[in-house]
């Protein structure tokens, strides 16, 4: 039985193969739906989400299983006090397979360990959000039709942003991979992320202007800038336009440039941005629910 708590817990060849199967899915979804006929996801989540939560439970229905689960805390024995490791005891009798969501880092994998179900971490604090890394691999693959030789942008909060935390992490071990990390000097990468690239012998840069490099980028990862992280108002206010991708700036970008986002968006991507063929965040989202019906049926290890 095998768990995903880490994208490092894949190795690359078997992201290939995810990769690989998420591509046929996407090519040829009747061939899978009924593959999970009987099989159920459990989905805890401790803290509210869209996207990711309605993303699993739409990959499973997709697959011909079902789902049961709670979304959030408060609606769970959690508020009387149960703690990570009964619940997934519990849950264990009742599902097949689980997707968590916490905001305690490490709880993920403290539910690995007492679990008689593969677990999946579907974001734990500040800390990893693997099935978004996924998500962002499977995008960059179909679209660029690669994961090495590219330059990649990573523009916003870089300092607290578990997805680029874990997007350079993954890309770390590919070839040739050139990050330019762009944010206010506030909201800087960490320094163990960047110990870990210097590691890998990558390619980086720290910039505080998007305009002076979106013109080197194969791809721009944009994240918010978020407000409640600055000490003063008035830092914000001074900062926060370097970080709004408009059309303006859009004009500087190569021609084939890919702009992904995790999502939700605010105002750091322009509504005008949208009808750009190379702006691909929502076509990002969908390959959101393709990849987790990759990842349940290798968990589960069911073929087709």
């Amino acid at each position: 039985m095998r768990h995903l708590i880490s994208p490092l817990d894949f190795s690359v060849e078997e992201l290939d193969q995810l990769l690989q199967l998420a591509n046929d899915i996407e090519k040829n979804p009747e061939r899978y739906k009924k593959a999970c006929s009987g099989k159920k996801l459990a989905t805890l989540f401790y803290e509210p989400s869209t996207r990711t939560r309605l993303s699993f439970e739409s990959a499973m229905l997709n697959l011909g299983g079902s789902v049961l689960g709670f979304s959030e805390a408060t609606s769970s024995s959690a508020a009387k006090g149960e703690s990570v490791a009964d619940t997934i005891r519990i849950i264990s009798c009742y599902a097949d397979i689980c997707a968590m969501r916490h905001p305690k880092e490490g709880a993920a994998l403290v539910a690995a360990k007492h679990s008689k179900i593969p677990v999946i971490n579907a974001g734990d604090g500040g800390h990893q959000h693997p099935t978004q890394t996924l998500t962002d691999l499977l995008t960059i693959k179909s679209l660029k039709g690669r994961l090495d030789n590219i330059t990649i942008g990573l523009c916003g909060d870089l300092k607290f942003g578990r997805t680029v935390h874990s997007l350079i992490h993954a890309l770390l071990r590919y070839d040739n991979v050139r990050f330019i990390l762009i944010s206010p000097p506030e909201l800087k990468v960490p320094k163990y992320i960047i110990e870990s690239i210097e590691a890998a012998g990558a390619h980086y840069e720290e910039v505080t202007k998007l305009e002076n490099v979106i013109g080197k980028l194969d791809m721009l990862y944009m994240t918010r800038v978020q407000r409640e992280r600055f000490f003063n108002e008035e830092d914000y206010i001074r900062l926060k336009d370097s970080f709004i991708l408009d059309k303006k700036k859009m004009s500087l970008a190569k021609e084939d440039m890919l702009i992904l986002h995790p999502l939700p968006r605010v105002n750091e991507i322009s509504v005008e941005v949208d009808e750009d063929p190379r702006a691909v965040y929502f076509k990002q989202a969908q390959y959101g629910v393709y990849v987790r019906m990759a990842l349940i049926l290798t968990l589960l290890e069911v073929t087709v």
